[in-house]
């Protein structure tokens, strides 16, 4: 990792103004992207799941809450796991309070295909307190292409056939067990509207330690393989022992 070059503060003002320029373009076709996500068609959703919840049974639209709309977080989580995704952890880490979703008539929840007894372990450990919904024993995480098992479903990750996959260089990772994601439905009465998923790099925006470390010269620092520093929050231990934020190997400290 090399430091930037060492410039006058008129030169540095120069190169900021030519980024932000670049920033406010950005900002502009983001906006136009969302305005496209936004006018997406929908798909109306048939399937009766029942997910295991804290107070017993829920279905589909008992995820809402009431609310008009939910964004569900498809967390890595597979029934003989005995702890959840690092990278899915992280992501959760980032999940701030609700109230500020609810407020906007949107509900929040998050599930996975381990039993809710492993879930409820898990959480605890983690100290979160966002709703968590297993959907062990449902059809959920294969119609929504968070788990691949073709036993069970053809393949089709990030809306790519396995052959697709296969052609555009695509790892094994991809094909077979757990996956992440994040899918968004509307409420219409008790109907209930599939409007939106996404995976893989989709779901980045989410994670704010992310956007934070995008704006700092040394980034996300994966130049030993993408986010290959993450851990659970409560096992950042180097090997010697120490935590992981003790030093820079970057300025020697």
């Amino acid at each position: 990792m090399n430091s930037p070059a060492i410039v006058s503060r008129e030169e540095w003002l120069a190169a900021r103004k030519e980024l932000l320029a670049r920033e406010k373009q950005l900002d502009r076709e983001r906006d136009a992207l969302s305005a496209q996500r936004r006018a997406l068609p929908m798909v109306e959703i048939t399937e009766t799941y029942a997910f295991d919840g804290p107070n017993g049974t829920a279905t589909l639209v008992d995820l809402f809450d009431g609310r008009c709309q939910l964004i569900v977080y498809h967390f890595m989580l597979a029934p003989d796991w005995d702890a959840g995704c690092t990278g899915c952890s992280l992501l959760a880490d980032n999940i701030g309070h609700l109230a500020h979703l609810h407020a906007a008539r949107t509900s929040f929840a998050v599930v996975s295909r381990a039993p809710l007894a492993n879930i409820t372990k898990f959480r605890e450990r983690m100290g979160w307190t966002f709703p968590w919904f297993s959907s062990h024993g449902t059809s959920f995480n294969y119609d929504f292409h968070v788990t691949m098992d073709e036993s069970v479903a053809p393949v089709f990750f990030n809306f790519r056939t396995k052959d697709e996959l296969r052609e555009a260089g695509i790892g094994s990772w991809a094909l077979s067990g757990e996956q992440h994601g994040l899918s968004v439905f509307l409420r219409e009465g008790t109907r209930v509207f599939h409007t939106y998923s996404t995976y893989s790099r989709g779901t980045d925006l989410l994670v704010g330690a992310f956007n934070y470390l995008d704006l700092t010269p040394l980034g996300r620092q994966e130049e030993a393989g993408i986010m290959n520093w993450v851990r659970h929050h409560d096992d950042y231990q180097d090997r010697d022992g120490r935590s992981a934020d003790d030093g820079c190997g970057h300025c020697g400290t």
